[in-house]
């Protein structure tokens, strides 16, 4: 399992104060980001004068700028930053005009919290040089603590929100060794006494059916009738 790294920082600038305070920013902390929002691009330049984020989101329609200049001013004073945009529009040449302006990736608004929250994971890690493994080679599931995610052994990242990272920094702890139901139970709720049991089990298949969608390929974690669940090794040969 991968060692524990400093959570992603991400900037984002997003005009519409109820999209920004009311979804956004609390959808990308829920998966563990550390997230900071401004409404202007002058704001967002402010912002960087004093802070160094690892990625930027940004809107393609502002009240004082143009997004896709925003992104060339943005990409020119540094060079190493991601950059995302956000858009209303989702025409082809608008979504060439981005990434030719500095854009790592565009995604067209509404866009889900769950694929802007994948997409940042696979932004990060093509800015940190972290290549996939070759096929060929023997590979393990990885859960990526500092990160929130999980990745496949072909590769593909599973953004995780706060309660799924709970339940799989619990099992991950104990690798092969079974965790029990009233365990999990113990790291998701803040009083046990309140929480329904059976909710692990929705939880459990829920984390299971997303990262069979999110990457064809079953997480290795067996159910122990009665008892709670043992994530396996998964090593791929």
């Amino acid at each position: 399992m991968a060692a524990p790294v400093e959570a992603l920082r991400i900037l984002l600038l997003e005009d519409d104060a109820a999209l920004r305070e009311d979804i956004l920013l609390p959808g990308l902390a829920e998966y563990g980001f550390a997230v900071a929002g401004v409404a202007t691009a002058a704001a967002l330049y402010e912002s960087l004068r004093t802070q160094s984020p690892d990625i930027v989101v940004l809107d393609v329609g502002l009240p004082d700028a143009d997004g896709f200049s925003v992104a060339q001013a943005v990409r020119a004073l540094l060079p190493n930053i991601g950059i995302i945009m956000l858009t209303g529009h989702g025409a082809t040449s608008e979504q060439v005009r981005g990434l030719s302006q500095g854009a790592d990736a565009y995604l067209v608004k509404p866009a889900q919290i769950e694929l802007l929250a994948a997409t940042v994971h696979s932004l990060a890690r093509r800015l940190r040089g972290v290549a996939v493994a070759p096929a060929t080679q023997a590979q393990k599931w990885q859960f990526d603590a500092g990160d929130w995610c999980l990745i496949a052994p072909a590769g593909h990242t599973i953004p995780l929100t706060k309660t799924e990272h709970r339940v799989m920094a619990r099992l991950a702890s104990t690798l092969g060794q079974l965790v029990t139901r009233e365990q999990l139970v113990a790291v998701v709720a803040d009083d046990v006494h309140d929480f329904d049991p059976h909710r692990i089990e929705s939880l459990i298949h829920r984390l299971r059916r997303k990262v069979l969608a999110h990457c064809g390929e079953p997480l290795p974690l067996k159910a122990i009738h009665g008892k709670g669940y043992v994530l396996e090794d998964g090593k791929r040969t």
